[in-house]
């Protein structure tokens, strides 16, 4: 149980790194905002998502 634990917390480290990482390149395409949950507004590219949670369940960096 533990473990999926773990693998929860480092898939949502992977997607929110991922999302505001997209955001910071193209701040008028996409906006987030983590102050209450998490608030994403705009155009996200999945393919750079889907790779990411992808390495993250693979444990790539």
């Amino acid at each position: 149980m533990e473990t999926l634990q773990m693998l929860e917390e480092k898939l949502k480290e992977a997607i929110v790194a991922e999302l505001k990482r997209q955001a910071a390149n193209d701040p008028r395409a996409l906006s987030i905002d983590d102050s209450e949950g998490l608030v994403v507004k705009g155009r996200i590219d999945l393919d750079d998502l889907t790779m990411v949670i992808a390495g993250a369940v693979a444990g790539g960096p």
